[in-house]
């Protein structure tokens, strides 16, 4: 499995942007994709954004699309999650996640980052 280590998150405002990071270790990570995922309270994980290591290829869930953005940094072993125009309802914890690129399912987890958005 791949180790993951998130940061970043914190309280901001509506309206404001946050940025989260992942710190990835343990395999080779052109062969897997990393990804985030969001569970608010009493709510089920939902899927936010992911992206392919080998050739950056992005995908969003609908709720974030146009508002945040994943991306990576090959030298430092990390994905980004930079979130914009935040929303109460993007309050949760935020993961990370990691699969093999040929996989469909998730298979190695951050601990999670708490995100507030106060409104």
């Amino acid at each position: 499995h791949v180790q993951l280590v998130e940061s970043g998150g914190g309280l901001v405002q509506a309206g404001g942007s946050l940025r989260l990071s992942c710190a990835a270790s343990g395999r080779t990570l052109s062969q897997y994709a990393l990804g985030w995922f969001r569970q608010a309270s009493g709510k089920e994980r939902e899927f936010v954004a992911d992206i392919t290591w080998s050739d950056g290829d992005t995908f969003y869930g609908r709720s974030v699309k146009g508002r945040f953005t994943v991306s990576r940094d090959a030298a430092k072993n990390t994905v980004y999650l930079q979130m914009n125009t935040l929303k109460a309802e993007d309050t949760a914890v935020y993961y990370c996640a990691a699969r093999e690129a040929y996989r469909s399912q998730f298979d190695s987890w951050g601990q999670g980052t708490q995100v507030t958005v106060s409104s």
